[in-house]
């Protein structure tokens, strides 16, 4: 079932986790409704990069949300977050693009270096934006690796 034109509900509520532990992941109809929204959100992502959007995560059930260890406050659970990668960016290239545009993201995330958070708000969005890598928690805006940006997915 497609969402918006590039993105399907199967791509946005797939886990391989889910699938292998027999975990329910189907939204309710509030969430389709916030995944509707997502999904309209990264095809602005999408034109912003210039490029397909790659989702490894998106809707997460709260029992698949606390199985993966997600933050109790995860607004995957709310289907108003994703996490993902677009080819040829190194996630923080991927990540400064989008903090530099005027895209209304609640909270963007470098995420290990290896893919790129993004969550809306219900109502105003902060555009908190914010790195994280192991050993560090959460710093306050992106922080680049001591050899660069790293490299490209």
């Amino acid at each position: 079932m497609n969402l918006t034109p590039f993105f399907t509900l199967g791509e946005l509520t797939v886990s391989e986790t889910a699938s292998r532990l027999g975990i329910e992941n189907t939204p309710d109809p509030e969430v389709m409704k916030n995944l509707y929204r997502l999904a309209t959100f990264l095809e602005d992502v999408r034109a912003l990069a210039g490029g397909p959007v790659l989702v490894s995560s998106g809707y997460r059930s709260p029992a698949l949300n606390k199985v993966i260890g997600g933050s109790a406050r995860s607004a995957h659970m709310s289907g108003l977050a994703a996490d993902f990668n677009v080819p040829g960016f190194a996630p923080y290239k991927l990540a400064a693009l989008i903090a530099a545009s005027q895209l209304a993201f609640d909270q963007l995330i470098l995420e290990f270096d290896a893919w790129v958070h993004l969550g809306l708000a219900l109502d105003k969005p902060r555009r908190q934006v914010l790195t994280i890598r192991k050993g560090t928690g959460y710093q306050s805006g992106l922080v680049m690796l001591a050899n660069g940006e790293g490299e490209a997915f």
